[in-house]
């Protein structure tokens, strides 16, 4: 039996409906645009975005994008205005081709709810986190929770150059490649590296051209200087990369996970300040009435689709339907109103819900 089909005005009334909910938290309505600069967005997200965004010219603004989603046009909206305490809700549609997914919308609508403010972050995560979790409560949802924060504090303490911290920090989003790293900065991957740097010589030897492609004299002579120092370089310790997967392994309830991690952190100090932010976190969901006994918490958790946020990260999700996309997602992206806040920054997290799933969840309109 085929399901009924959802109409676009069912979707804006159910919008309409969860904005109302966070207005009634104290939440400023705003309105965004929908056709955006591209340079932004390329320059945070990296070209992969290009591929599931919608792009065009404009002949007096240049290449422009219509909106993949609401929190960059968000935090610049803010910040235009200063960094101040502020809590918002927005609704609209979202653009992202979906070549790998065909059977999803690529046009589709988003609830947003957004709390900038550094005086308590852990109070301010719980605060998005149970508002979400009250607005779904009646669908039966199972709730994920994870920390990037966590796993970033991990890297920078890691017993190594900072090329190698860099490198791994800027593939966190990016497991496999992650992993990949990992093995290539461990003792496993010592013959690795000097056979990366003697491939590169010897290639080098053989050309006859000054220049590879694209790159200069300098930028060739740079790459070899980087993989003699990491060729040179001790491995990161066994113990500090069995202390990784360890934490990259964690899938417990928030209880058992904090238990865990303080065990970790007696070895890896570097994670103590992360960890009692998920403590505290846990304390203030706690009182704001969420079941923290049963949350679940995953480590790796939010590494494939929430590039830009950088701490606390959650989604809801309907465990019946696994055709359907997450209920919702939202997270703490700190970093991000520091860098299009030209100058000024402001402790930042919110998230979105998809009105569309939750009608079919509820079987169409």
């Amino acid at each position: 039996m085929s399901r009924p089909e959802i109409t676009k005005a069912a979707v804006k009334a159910e919008a309409a409906r969860l904005k109302a909910l966070f207005e009634a938290q104290g939440a400023l309505p705003v309105e965004m645009d929908i056709l955006l600069p591209a340079e932004v967005l390329l320059d945070l997200y990296g070209e992969d975005i290009r591929a599931r965004a919608y792009v065009t010219d404009d002949p007096e603004h240049g290449e422009m994008m219509l909106r993949p989603d609401f929190t960059v046009p968000m935090v610049q909206q803010h910040m235009s205005d200063g960094a101040e305490p502020a809590r918002y809700t927005y609704a609209g549609e979202v653009f992202r081709k979906q070549e790998d997914m065909p059977s999803r919308a690529s046009e589709y609508f988003q609830v947003g709810y957004e709390v900038f403010d550094g005086s308590d972050p852990a109070a301010a995560d719980a605060e998005v986190f149970a508002n979400f979790a009250e607005a779904l409560a009646e669908h039966d949802l199972r709730a994920a929770t994870g920390d990037i924060g966590i796993l970033k504090a991990a890297v920078a303490g890691l017993n190594t150059t900072e090329t190698r911290r860099a490198a791994l920090l800027r593939h966190i989003w990016r497991p496999r490649r992650f992993r990949a790293l990992m093995t290539r900065f461990s003792a496993a991957g010592t013959g690795l590296r000097q056979q990366n740097l003697d491939r590169v010589r010897a290639n080098l030897k053989e050309g006859e051209a000054p220049f590879i492609g694209l790159r200069t004299q300098t930028e060739i002579d740079m790459r070899i200087k980087a993989l003699e120092e990491d060729a040179s370089a001790p491995p990161i310790p066994a113990s500090e990369i069995e202390l990784l997967e360890d934490i990259l392994s964690l899938k417990e309830t928030l209880p058992h996970v904090l238990s865990q991690l303080r065990d970790i952190a007696v070895d890896l100090p570097a994670i103590s300040d992360a960890v009692n932010l998920l403590s505290r976190r846990t304390e203030a969901l706690g009182k704001r009435g969420v079941d923290v006994e049963n949350l679940v918490f995953e480590a790796s958790y939010g590494r494939t689709s929430m590039e830009y946020y950088d701490g606390f990260v959650f989604g809801f999700y309907a465990e019946a339907r696994p055709d359907l996309p997450p209920v919702a997602t939202g997270g703490r992206y700190d970093a991000l109103t520091a860098v299009l806040g030209q100058g000024r920054s402001i402790p930042a997290v919110g998230g979105v819900i998809r009105p569309n799933v939750l009608l079919s969840l509820k079987g169409g309109a």
